[in-house]
């Protein structure tokens, strides 16, 4: 069975965690990723959700695809280095990257994104541009092994598009 990994920090954005969670575990075998392992993270509106794993612990040979959620979990992920080598790798294997809302954060962070076509929330708009990236506003976006979307409202068609780059 194919396995991705999900990141997990404080302040997730519950939908931007749960929904894909759930429902790409009827496809794959999830972790979810956090600086710590079997540590219970919690949501901006406080739901609690614990990681399986610690990104010091995981190598990004062993997934086939990892998925950042927004809400300011990014924030908190990309202060954490073993969290970002962990997306440097992927980036660097070409495996798929899927980040939704501030997701792009983490990718800004750890992946080179000049010329690269991306989207994400608004308010990190220039976050991207001043990464490299080029900022557009569509509900998912696919450039290379890059996948954003803007916020909750794409995630059917933000999974959807994850799904399909993994099988």
């Amino acid at each position: 069975m194919k396995k991705v990994a999900i990141l997990i920090e404080n302040v997730f954005d519950e939908k931007e965690l749960i929904y894909p969670y759930f429902r790409l575990k009827e496809d794959f075998e999830v972790h979810l990723v956090g600086s710590q392992k079997e540590t219970v993270y919690t949501s901006k509106s406080g739901v609690g959700m614990k990681s399986t794993h610690a990104s010091s612990e995981v190598r990004a040979e062993d997934y086939d695809g990892i998925l950042i959620p927004g809400g300011f979990s990014p924030d908190n992920m990309r202060r954490t280095e073993a969290t970002k080598e962990l997306v440097k790798e992927f980036c660097k294997q070409n495996k798929p990257i899927a980040a939704i809302c501030h997701g792009p954060w983490m990718m800004a962070s750890c992946c080179d994104l000049k010329g690269k076509e991306m989207t994400s929330f608004f308010s990190i708009k220039d976050d991207l541009i001043n990464a490299g990236a080029n900022w557009v506003d569509k509900e998912v976006v696919v450039d290379g092994n890059l996948i954003t979307s803007r916020n909750p409202n794409d995630l059917p068609v933000f999974v959807k598009t994850f799904v399909n780059a993994i099988k």
